[in-house]
C-alpha cells in the first residue's frame, strides 16, 4: 500500500513538475493580451447610448405594466413575459457584442483598414444593430403605452355616462387644424342674428388660416423695412436696371471673344493673302458689276485712284459698304454679310488703289492722302457718284 501511495505521489510530483515548465512557454508564447476594443471612445459612446435605451425600455415597460393591470388583467403576465424577454435579448446581445469585441481585437489590429474609428465593421454594426433594435422596441412599447391609454380613456367616458367617439387619424387631425367647437357648445356661441334661418356664431378663424395670416403680416413687414427702408435689396425697375445691365455686358464680354465684333470704329487693314483671297471672290460677285472686276468703275466711281467721295481710309471705306448710300446707287450690305467678310471687302478695295486699270472711269470726289495732307476736289462732278 506504501508502495503504490509513493508510486502515486511520485507520478504527480512528476506532472506539477511538467505543468510547471510548459505553463511558462504557453504564456510566454501568447505574447502580450491585445488591447480590448471596449476601450474605444466610440465603443464606449455607443454602449452608453444602449445603456441609456435600455433603461428607458426597462421604464416603459413598467409603465405598460402598470397600464395593462388597470384595464387589461387577463395579459399581465404575458406583457410581463415579453417585456422580460425583450429585456433579457438586449442584455444577451450586449453580452453577445462584448464577446465579440474580444474576438476580433486580434482581427482589428491586423486589418487596420478595414476599422470604422477604431472599431472593427463588425463590432461597429453589432453596436449599431443593437441600437436599432431597441428603438424599434421603443416604438412598439410606445405604440402599445398609447393603445392601453386609449382604452383607458374610453372605458372613464363609459363609466361617466360621456358618449364615447371614435374617429379616424384624418378625422381628428381635421378637427384639430380647424379647432372646430362641439355642438354642445353651440348655444353659447349663438350670437342671436338669424339670417332666413343661418344662424350666426361666434366662431374662430382656422388655426392654419390665423397663423398663415400672421405670416403674411411679418413677410410684409420684413418686405417693407428692406425694401423701402434700409433700401438693401432692389426695387423691381431697380432690378430690371440691373439685369440689362449685367445683360448687356454679358453680350460685350461675348462680342470681344467673337471674330465679328467688328465695325466702322474698330476696322483694321487686312493684309493676309487668305483675307484678300476671299474678298475679291465677293468682290467679283457683287460689286464688279458697277467698279468692275479691276476697280476702274463704271456706273460706280473708280476705286483705283486718289479721289474718294466719302473718305479713303480703311474705316469709311467699311463704313460706305456697310450702311451704304442708297441715294447714290450703293446699297446697304449689312445683312447680307458678316463684319469680318466687310472688313475683308474694304480692305480688297484699299488694295486696289494705284493699280491704274486700262480706260479707268475719270475722279470722281476728293482727293485723299493717307498722311492727312490738304485735299483738293476732282474737277469732275461728283453729284453723279
Amino acid at each position: 500500500m506504501k508502495k503504490i501511495l509513493k508510486k502515486y505521489s511520485w507520478l504527480k510530483l512528476k506532472v506539477i513538475i511538467a505543468a510547471t515548465l510548459l505553463f511558462p512557454s504557453v504564456v510566454f508564447a501568447a505574447g502580450p493580451p491585445a488591447e480590448s476594443e471596449l476601450s474605444n471612445p466610440l465603443a464606449i459612446a455607443l454602449m452608453i447610448v444602449i445603456v441609456g435605451l435600455l433603461l428607458v425600455i426597462a421604464l416603459l415597460a413598467n409603465i405598460i405594466i402598470g397600464a395593462a393591470k388597470l384595464n387589461l388583467q387577463r395579459f399581465i403576465d404575458e406583457k410581463k413575459k415579453s417585456n422580460a424577454g425583450k429585456i433579457a435579448s438586449i442584455i444577451l446581445l450586449c453580452c453577445l457584442t462584448t464577446a465579440a469585441f474580444a474576438a476580433d481585437a486580434p482581427a482589428t489590429a491586423a486589418a487596420a483598414d478595414t476599422s470604422i474609428a477604431g472599431l472593427s465593421q463588425m463590432s461597429f454594426y453589432s453596436l449599431l444593430g443593437v441600437i436599432f433594435l431597441e428603438l424599434v422596441i421603443l416604438i412598439v412599447l410606445l405604440f402599445n403605452l398609447k393603445k392601453l391609454l386609449k382604452q383607458e380613456t374610453i372605458a372613464v367616458q363609459s363609466a361617466d355616462g360621456t358618449a364615447v367617439t371614435t374617429a379616424t387619424s384624418f378625422s381628428a387631425w381635421w378637427n384639430k387644424i380647424n379647432k372646430f367647437r362641439p355642438i354642445k357648445e353651440e348655444a353659447q356661441i349663438d350670437l342671436g342674428h338669424d339670417y332666413d334661418g343661418i344662424r350666426e356664431l361666434d366662431n374662430r378663424l382656422p388655426p392654419w388660416w390665423l397663423y398663415g395670416f400672421y405670416v403674411c403680416i411679418l413677410f410684409a413687414a420684413i418686405y417693407l423695412y428692406r425694401y423701402h427702408v434700409a433700401h438693401s435689396a432692389p426695387l423691381s425697375g431697380e432690378e430690371l436696371k440691373i439685369e440689362m445691365a449685367k445683360a448687356d455686358a454679358e453680350k460685350q464680354a461675348y462680342l470681344k471673344k467673337s471674330a465679328n465684333n467688328i465695325d466702322e470704329t474698330t476696322a483694321k487693314l487686312l493684309t493676309d493673302p487668305k483675307d484678300l483671297d476671299a474678298a475679291k471672290k465677293i468682290f467679283s460677285t457683287i460689286c464688279a458689276a458697277c467698279h468692275r472686276p479691276d476697280g476702274g468703275g463704271v456706273v460706280g466711281p473708280n476705286l483705283t485712284d486718289d479721289y474718294w467721295i466719302h473718305g479713303g481710309n480703311i474705316k469709311d471705306i467699311f463704313k460706305t459698304i456697310k450702311y451704304g448710300y442708297p441715294d447714290k446707287g450703293m446699297k446697304s450690305w449689312k445683312d447680307d454679310y458678316t463684319p469680318l467678310q466687310i472688313e475683308q471687302l474694304a480692305s480688297y478695295v484699299k488694295s486696289l488703289h494705284g493699280t491704274n486699270p486700262p480706260n479707268p472711269k475719270e475722279p470722281q470726289g476728293t482727293l485723299y492722302k493717307e498722311d492727312g495732307a490738304a485735299t483738293t476736289a476732282a474737277k469732275t462732278d461728283s453729284t453723279k457718284k
